[in-house]
């Protein structure tokens, strides 16, 4: 299916299907001699996984990663790296009643009148599942950004209309994975839990936002134009399921803004030029300036809702569509890791673009 890779150098290729019978991937450009740290890679899957808590699909997947090639002595060899991922809870016979059916919001119409064919257990391709494969991606190339002194933190920042009031940068990242919700304001994390059980009662869903944050990134990744390093940024957080917004720095609140408050007026010192403050949020002309790039992503609730809904079927009858099958109330916990997984993937491919544009 064309649009299933990302990246240039450092290129990020995915398969599979929700009740196929694997999902991989095949990552290509990873330099040669990277350490690979398998307990990381596991652990990145183990925060995006299903059944991870009360609060999540009931699915129950190990998610455990299999590497087929390009690693020999725990380390890469420069080759491509192919990887798969076992299916091993699909119940498909949830989705039997769905074969002829147009879910409100979901893909199913639009992949109809695509492809005049689909894969209508749990989504097929266009089911979140195939984002684990994402996050197989940018363990490694988180690998490399660590490897480089580049950090990448996401949270929680709001649930419906809980949202927390602190500053992109005065969040407690170790209160992050202590909190069901990835949360790291302890009472605003409290009151989304009890949000998100209460609407599992109601059989309703919720959506939210993800505030993501990159530090020690060096002056020059991004490039002119049409790849602009918070253009690709937007593309990338955009492609995940269930994503409706994105702004980097100042964002939207920026309109409001003059030209006189808005300016990051630089200052130097012996080391280094800087800004003052941080508006553009990193990215100066497509091109990362040295400051912290700080971000949010926006979900909408899931639209798999466990109540009756009035839609259609393949011949344009009206029915009713009974709620069924195993599914998250809000996802944005879950796709913490999936926000920094496709970060990391553009920041990656960036930082070993800028690396041959210099030699």
């Amino acid at each position: 299916m064309p649009g299933s890779s990302i990246g240039h150098i450092f290129r990020l290729t995915t398969f599979g299907e929700s009740h196929g019978p694997a999902i991989g991937g095949i990552i290509d450009g990873c330099p040669a001699g990277l350490q690979i740290d398998f307990s990381f890679i596991q652990n990145e899957l183990n925060r995006r996984r299903p059944g991870q808590s009360d609060l999540t699909s009931e699915r129950k997947e190990e998610d455990k990663v299999e590497f087929l090639s390009g690693i020999f002595d725990n380390k890469s060899t420069g080759t491509p790296i192919a990887f798969i991922i076992q299916n091993k809870d699909q119940q498909s016979a949830d989705y039997e009643h769905l074969k002829d059916t147009f879910r409100p919001s979901h893909a199913d119409y639009t992949y109809d009148q695509k492809y005049g064919n689909r894969d209508f257990r749990g989504g097929g391709r266009a089911s979140a599942r195939e984002t684990a494969s994402r996050v197989v991606g940018g363990a490694i190339a988180k690998l490399i950004l660590l490897q480089n002194g580049i950090n990448i933190t996401g949270f929680v920042s709001q649930i419906g209309e809980i949202a927390t009031d602190f500053s992109f940068n005065e969040f407690d990242a170790k209160k992050i994975e202590s909190s069901p919700v990835r949360c790291p304001d302890p009472v605003k994390s409290k009151k989304m839990v009890e949000l998100i059980n209460q609407l599992k009662k109601e059989g309703d869903t919720i959506g939210g936002v993800i505030t993501c944050f990159i530090d020690d990134v060096p002056a020059g990744l991004g490039e002119p134009v049409f790849d602009k390093l918070h253009a690709d940024l937007a593309k990338a957080m955009m492609s995940i399921n269930a994503v409706k917004g994105f702004e980097y720095g100042s964002g939207f609140s920026s309109t409001m803004m003059r030209g006189s408050e808005h300016n990051d007026k630089f200052k130097s010192s012996k080391k280094s030029i800087t800004t003052e403050t941080n508006y553009s949020g990193g990215v100066q002309g497509g091109i990362s300036n040295g400051e912290n790039i700080y971000f949010r992503v926006a979900f909408k609730p899931i639209a798999t809702i466990m109540m009756d809904q009035k839609t259609v079927n393949k011949n344009g009858e009206e029915i009713t569509l009974k709620g069924k099958g195993r599914h998250d109330v809000c996802v944005v916990p879950r796709a913490v890791p999936i926000v920094e997984s496709m970060a990391a993937i553009v920041l990656a491919d960036h930082y070993l673009r800028n690396k041959i544009a210099k030699i």
